[in-house]
């Protein structure tokens, strides 16, 4: 019992101690707080900025604005006199007399030697046989309207253009070896190919004079799509040939194809039209800014038609309403209907192997001749497509 009091009284001590602890720590926080606010009270309010102080803030301010300004407006106007500067010595200056990028031709004699009227190989080339013995075709380009010529402008784009057109280097493109400039035409001098143009040969089929095999005429097809491949895919930016037609593939010895005029579209205005031609795609009738290289594939195709059939797409038959108007469309109609063995050239008839690879070829002409550009393959997948008909 007197255990239990003493716990009690033990008890009540310490709580009675707690409580004055809390009370102190209480009374001791406010005359904190009280002696803060009356310190806080009796300190002296800071005086106001004085007008000149703000005023001297502003101008400077304002110098330093306006100093990052004329900076910036000194740089722009520095930067552009040395962009300026830069093009000056970068402009290519305007070569007078031949041009000559070829070691084999002479330049002193080459202005006299073109003067000579000679024969006419197809597609406006001549052959010319140089001083030295060289023999080289020469491309005509005349007339050019008389401003076209005038302006350094002028001169110096084309210049450049033929420049462009001299670096090319494939087996199956004419290669430009050397230029003269007139006042009012251009000579452009390139490889000599003995057998003439395209057209020309398939004339002399026509007429008996000549005999192309069905291999000499896949060969032929190959070459032109791989020229085509050259011009679409290693060319850089790429080059549209927009002008491909037979007169315009030209054939050396061996009847290796070589694409002419490649690249002249941006130099004569009038080639540039690419719907004056019949070998034109839907799409250049609309607009030429929408010719693209899917359009130089149609023109392929309509010469590789030109290679099975041994008919131009100017050929009357093609006027009659039964064969739809147009080369591609005959062939199409005899594709659909079973009958492609019929539009074959009867000059290529023979073993029944290359008969599967001629129906085979029409198929390829066929699609090649599709009106939407964009179910025409490419000039990449022609030569693996046609490749594979025989082994080059």
């Amino acid at each position: 019992m007197g255990r239990t009091n003493l716990t009690y009284c033990t008890s009540t001590t310490v709580f009675k101690l707690v409580f004055l602890c809390i009370l102190w720590v209480q009374l001791s926080c406010v005359q904190c707080h009280g002696r803060i606010i009356k310190d806080t009270s009796t300190e002296p309010t800071a005086p106001p900025s004085p007008p000149q102080f703000k005023n001297r803030f502003q101008r400077i301010f304002l110098s330093i604005l306006f100093g990052i300004f004329a900076g910036l407006i000194c740089a722009l106007v520095f930067a552009w006199f040395v962009r300026s500067f830069v093009r000056y010595i970068n402009k290519a200056p305007i070569l007078k007399g031949p041009v000559v990028f070829s070691p084999k031709i002479p330049a002193k004699t080459l202005q006299s030697a073109l003067a000579i009227d000679t024969q006419l190989l197809g597609g406006k080339y001549y052959r010319t046989v140089l001083d030295n013995g060289l023999t080289v075709a020469v491309k005509r380009l005349e007339p050019f309207e008389s401003g076209d010529l005038q302006g350094k402008s002028s001169k110096r784009r084309i210049q450049q253009e033929l420049e462009v057109i001299a670096s090319l280097r494939h087996r199956n493109l004419m290669s430009l070896r050397a230029y003269v400039r007139e006042s009012n035409r251009f000579f452009l001098v390139y490889d000599y190919v003995p057998n003439g143009s395209l057209e020309d040969a398939m004339n002399k089929v026509r007429e008996n004079q000549l005999q192309l095999s069905w291999e000499l005429r896949l060969r032929i097809a190959v070459g032109v799509v791989k020229g085509l491949q050259y011009l679409h895919f290693s060319c850089n930016p790429r080059i549209l040939h927009r002008n491909l037609k037979p007169t315009n593939v030209m054939l050396d010895a061996e009847f290796e194809p070589r694409l002419a005029d490649c690249g002249l579209a941006k130099i004569i205005p009038t080639l540039n039209l690419p719907a004056a031609s019949t070998y034109a795609p839907p799409e250049s009738f609309q607009s030429c800014s929408r010719y693209t290289d899917k359009s130089d594939v149609f023109s392929f195709g309509v010469i590789l038609g030109v290679l099975l059939t041994g008919k131009y797409p100017t050929d009357p038959f093609f006027g009659d309403t039964s064969t739809g108007g147009s080369l591609g469309r005959w062939l199409q109609r005899l594709q659909e209907a079973g009958d492609a063995r019929e539009a074959l050239d009867k000059n290529i008839l023979g073993e029944e192997i290359e008969e599967d690879e001629m129906l085979m070829a029409v198929k390829i002409a066929v699609v090649c001749l599709s009106d939407m550009p964009a179910d025409r393959p490419s000039s990449d997948e022609l030569v693996s497509m046609l490749t594979q008909l025989n082994s080059f």
